[in-house]
């Protein structure tokens, strides 16, 4: 007879989504990446019209930011940091902050760096 069969499960194990959530995020995972095709096209594509020249300075940014809460989504749900400790979630994203922090300030300088280059200084 197996003792374990009728043991309760842990109470430290954690819940993993059902695959109807998994199924969620993967539609909202879709329509993120037709979101960014979209704006390409929508922007860059043959049928950009003075709209798209309008969106051409916010491009970059908006293509970061929909990235972002792409990862943010995979992250939380495929690399079950939503369901782990919080530890787990603190050692995943410290360094990504410090990691973005130093892309950001490497960015404001090369800006700076050019702008004060052109103005011949």
């Amino acid at each position: 007879m197996d003792a374990h069969a009728s043991t309760p499960a842990p109470a430290e194990e954690h819940s993993h989504p059902s695959a109807g959530v998994y199924l969620k995020i993967g539609i909202i995972l879709f329509i993120l990446t037709a979101l960014e095709v979209g704006l390409y096209e929508f922007t860059y594509g043959e049928h950009s019209g003075t709209m798209g020249a309008q969106i051409q300075p916010f491009f970059v940014p908006l293509l970061l930011l929909l990235s972002a809460a792409k990862f943010a989504l995979v992250a939380m749900f495929y690399m079950h940091l939503k369901q782990d400790s919080r530890l787990f979630a603190g050692v995943f994203v410290f360094p990504l902050i410090i990691a973005a922090i130093i892309v950001f300030a490497l960015m404001a300088l090369m800006a700076y760096h050019f702008a004060y280059a052109r103005s011949g200084g």
